[in-house]
């Protein structure tokens, strides 16, 4: 019972935490509209610091920003920043013995059951608290529904090859359309790409920092790089949170938390960027 509470206060650690590593987009929005910008091109602005492109796609096109082009280019651009621009960021607001924290880690079998519910559960709730995400997170718990089930082996072979290429090719050639030069040569577009990293770098700190608060409560560390992980860069933001906690202690493994949190960043970017499209849309 005792394992069961400490896991359940960890798994909630966390949870906050990833919650935390959004702050920076709501952050960001409200400073870009400080700087000029309408409500639906900031809430757009705001996304890229999820460091999730189509994520950023979406919001802007759905609120139909004229920047589409811009925000497409820096979240995808900070999106391959991210083992450059995580470790300064997370540098900034850690200690070396902070970053040297052990966790603790029980590897225990998932059912298949609970794997093939798990993407059922979250794209049903997720619905229900941003409705608008579920464009986004019905597909990717579509993906990873299809590869649990085990009888549909050659469809997720195609998902993750064959079909990813032909969208990464449809959405590059379509976004391209928004770049003009008469519209993307300018200096709101770089605005817009401080803005996205201001965001990128505020959400990262954001889960450091949480983590270091709960760790105030705690008397077993929670190592709080791991609340940086709580963006959508999977799976580079936790490759970058290990690789930090090799260089300081090369016995150190947190790859198994520092995954848990960037899995939980993707879900939680989709339904931030479903909520800021629903009080958004509210307004027009």
């Amino acid at each position: 019972m005792t394992e069961l509470w400490a896991a359940s206060c960890t798994a909630g650690a966390l949870l906050g935490s990833v919650l935390a590593a959004q702050l920076g987009i709501f952050l960001v929005i409200i400073v870009a509209v400080l700087l000029g910008f309408p409500l639906r091109d900031a809430a757009s602005i705001g996304i890229i610091g999820a460091a999730d492109g189509p994520t950023s796609i979406l919001v802007s096109q759905v609120l139909h920003s004229k920047y589409v082009g811009a925000i497409a280019v820096a979240a995808y651009s900070y999106m391959a920043l991210v083992p450059v621009v995580q470790p300064l960021a997370i540098r900034m607001v850690t200690t070396k013995k902070e970053r040297m924290i052990r966790m603790e880690y029980n590897g225990k079998d998932v059912s298949k059951g609970v794997r093939i519910a798990f993407p059922v559960v979250v794209t049903i709730i997720t619905g229900l608290i941003a409705p608008a995400s579920v464009a986004l997170v019905g597909f990717l718990m579509f993906g990873n529904l299809v590869r649990e089930c085990g009888v549909l082996d050659s469809l997720a072979d195609t998902a993750r090859t064959a079909l990813t290429n032909l969208i990464t090719l449809l959405l590059g050639i379509s976004v391209s359309f928004s770049m003009q030069a008469e519209q993307f040569v300018s200096t709101d577009t770089l605005l817009i790409m401080a803005l996205g990293l201001a965001a990128f770098i505020l959400d990262s700190m954001g889960g450091v920092l949480f983590a270091k608060f709960i760790n105030l409560f705690r008397k077993k560390k929670i190592n709080p790089m791991i609340g940086a992980a709580g963006i959508s860069a999977f799976p580079m933001s936790a490759r970058v949170v290990q690789k930090m906690a090799l260089k300081e202690d090369p016995s150190n493994i947190i790859l198994m938390q520092a995954a848990g949190a960037n899995v939980s960043g993707q879900i939680a970017s989709v339904v931030a960027g479903g909520l800021v499209i629903n009080l958004v849309s509210k307004f027009f």
